[in-house]
C-alpha cells in the first residue's frame, strides 16, 4: 500500500509532458491523368502563420495556379473530386497577399526551363489547427495556366494537373 501512495504522490510532482500534437502537414502531389507533375507541398506552423514549402517537378516552364481545394479527395481523374477552393469565410477570388481572399488562395508556382518550381512563403489566413481555417484534409491542386488573382471564382488557371491530399506529417 505504501508503494502504491507513494508511486501517486510520484506522478502527481512529474511536469507535464510536451504537447505531442503535430505541427507539419504534407501534401504528395500526383499527376491527374494525362500528365507527369509531382511534388511535395510541406505546411509548418510558425510564429506569425504557415510556412509553405513546395518543391514540384514535371511542369511546363512558366506559371501555374496554386490553390488549396475544399476536400481531401484527389480520385477523379481529373482532380475535380478536389471542389472548388478552399473559401470558408466566403470572399472573392485574389492573390495570396490580399486580405480579403480564399483562405486557399496561394497564388503562383513558377516552373523554371527544367521544369521545377520551388515555393516558400509564410501563409497569414490558414491554419493547422482544428478550427474553420484549417488546411488538414483538405488538397493542394495545381493548374495548367498561371492564376491572373482575379477572375472569379478560380482566376482562370485551367485544368488541374496534379492533386494531393494535406495530412498530418510524421514527426521527426
Amino acid at each position: 500500500m505504501f508503494l502504491s501512495l507513494a508511486g501517486l504522490i510520484a506522478l502527481s510532482q512529474t511536469p507535464a509532458a510536451k504537447s505531442s500534437a503535430p505541427s507539419t502537414a504534407i501534401a504528395v502531389l500526383h499527376p491527374t491523368a494525362g500528365n507527369k507533375v509531382t511534388g511535395t507541398v510541406t505546411f509548418a506552423v510558425v510564429a506569425d502563420g504557415v510556412q509553405v514549402h513546395a518543391e514540384i517537378t514535371g511542369l511546363t516552364p512558366g506559371k501555374h495556379g496554386f490553390h488549396v481545394h475544399e476536400f481531401g479527395d484527389c480520385s477523379a481523374a481529373d482532380a475535380s473530386s478536389a471542389g472548388a477552393h478552399f473559401n470558408p469565410a466566403n470572399q472573392p477570388h485574389a492573390g495570396p497577399d490580399a486580405a480579403a481572399r480564399h483562405e486557399g488562395d496561394m497564388g503562383n508556382v513558377e516552373a523554371d526551363v527544367f521544369s521545377n518550381a520551388k515555393l516558400d512563403y509564410v501563409d497569414h489566413q490558414i491554419s493547422l489547427t482544428n478550427d474553420a481555417k484549417s488546411v488538414i484534409g483538405r488538397s493542394v491542386v495545381v493548374h495548367a495556366k498561371p492564376d491572373d488573382l482575379k477572375t472569379q471564382p478560380s482566376g482562370d488557371s485551367g485544368a488541374r494537373i496534379a492533386c494531393g491530399v494535406i495530412g498530418w506529417a510524421k514527426m521527426q
